[in-house]
């Protein structure tokens, strides 16, 4: 099953008719609850990128879904090893942060609980159709540090610096597991109503760490009961990767 409502290579995509392209959109998303402003959205970014990445080798998709976050990405192009992911803004004239954070948010989320994408370079790119041109910082944008940010004119230029042969294995990419990890507090809720944590999750964060974790938190609920005290979780989080998920935890029983 897809993740994208549309995927097709670049060359594909490109000779396709523009209507045939939206209609595929648009039958994905939904023709009772499509809104006009996106049918808008969706024509325009069709255009710009048939007009950008003329001559590239690729793969090219349209509302690539982001489970954990409820959420699509506008577009990811593949190039070579290099995965795009663009976040449209049509008609603005500047680099909004709120803009810039959410795209930088969706590659967080696929290298942290996309499996084929923990170890490919994910790159964030925020297009503000009408905004000026200005510098950016590619090492900064593949370490997720922040953004690239273009606009509408300059995106060709952009892409086309970069190498396009020796495309990855996109099929393998794409369907590869996708394994969002509740937060520790959802995982605490789940036990206080009696839930056993493995029908909440598929974690990758290790079974020891979220056992001994589970264990600990059910033991302080089971004590709060007993003195009829009401329990209070406070932990301190640090996630550096999926398979390392806790580095500290401090329980106050309050």
């Amino acid at each position: 099953m897809s993740r994208a409502y549309y995927g097709k290579s670049i060359a594909d995509f490109i000779q396709e008719d523009n209507l045939s392209i939206l209609g595929a959109l648009t039958k994905h998303h939904g023709y009772q609850s499509l809104e006009k402003s996106q049918q808008n959205a969706w024509e325009k970014q069709i255009a710009i990128l048939k007009s950008q990445l003329v001559d590239l080798t690729g793969h090219i998709y349209f509302e690539f879904s982001i489970p954990r976050m409820g959420k699509r990405v506008d577009n990811i192009v593949i190039l070579g090893n290099k995965i795009f992911l663009l976040e449209f803004k049509i008609g603005s004239k500047q680099y909004d942060k709120h803009a810039i954070d959410q795209v930088i948010d969706y590659a967080l989320d696929l290298r942290n609980f996309h499996e084929g994408s923990h170890h490919v370079n994910l790159i964030p790119v925020l297009i503000a159709e009408k905004a000026p041109i200005i510098q950016n910082n590619f090492q900064a944008a593949q370490n997720l540090d922040c953004a690239i940010l273009l606009n509408a004119q300059n995106l060709g230029e952009f892409f086309s610096s970069f190498d396009s042969n020796n495309l990855m294995d996109v099929a393998a990419w794409e369907q590869s597991s996708y394994k969002p990890t509740p937060t520790i507090i959802e995982a605490a809720q789940a036990l206080y109503q009696k839930h056993d944590v493995a029908e909440i999750t598929r974690s990758d964060a290790g079974a020891k760490n979220l056992s001994d974790t589970a264990g600990c938190i059910s033991n302080i609920i089971e004590q709060a009961k007993q003195e009829h005290k009401n329990p209070f979780v406070l932990l301190l989080v640090y996630q550096a990767q999926v398979k390392h998920w806790l580095d500290s935890i401090l329980l106050i029983s309050a």
